[in-house]
């Protein structure tokens, strides 16, 4: 009885081998029967992830003056490197009151986390604390096209756009490059 026990296990720990042996082969012939086909290098997910790269290679510290307040964002007078030192750089908002100065002679570098310099319009940014107009602000911004800035009623000019999120920066890249 014992021994008809241990045959009949034998014979299932077999059978189980084999079916798994067969599943792998199955599994293998119809990976290795696949077309060879690579995905195109124009496609979507790599256009986004084109244009992700490029935006967190163009990340700039926006610190500046805020100028002007509207639904959609803010235009900020960028430049003033001191905000980016303590005690300024505890809150992305910081009160007009403050006394900050821009170098004279800053320039912008391409480097990522550079201060960005002069006139820029910020978009997607934090609600909270809430930010009014002569205010001064600290933030990362992605880069996200271009905006017609409107100081006065008959004058536009276009100045660089930037988001404070890298998702809302990628929808609006793809959304320019679409028009």
């Amino acid at each position: 009885m014992k021994c008809r026990f241990f045959l009949q296990m034998r014979q299932f720990w077999l059978l189980m081998i084999l079916l798994i042996s067969l599943d792998g082969l199955s599994q293998s012939n119809h990976i290795a029967n696949a077309p060879k086909t690579s995905p195109p290098t124009n496609s979507a997910a790599a256009r986004v992830q084109q244009i992700r790269m490029s935006c967190i290679n163009g990340r700039r510290s926006i610190c500046g003056r805020v100028l002007q307040v509207t639904h959609s964002g803010i235009v900020v007078d960028s430049g003033y490197t001191s905000l980016m030192k303590p005690p300024f750089n505890h809150s992305w908002v910081v009160s007009g009151t403050v006394s900050a100065t821009r170098p004279a002679n800053l320039l912008e570098t391409s480097v990522p986390d550079s201060p960005c310099v002069g006139l820029v319009f910020l978009t997607d940014i934090p609600k909270r604390p809430a930010v009014h107009q002569y205010d001064f602000v600290v933030i990362h911004g992605f880069p996200a096209g271009n905006y017609d800035y409107k100081p006065v009623p008959g004058i536009s000019k276009n100045i660089r756009r930037f988001s404070a999120g890298l998702e809302r920066a990628i929808q609006l890249n793809l959304q320019a490059n679409e028009d």
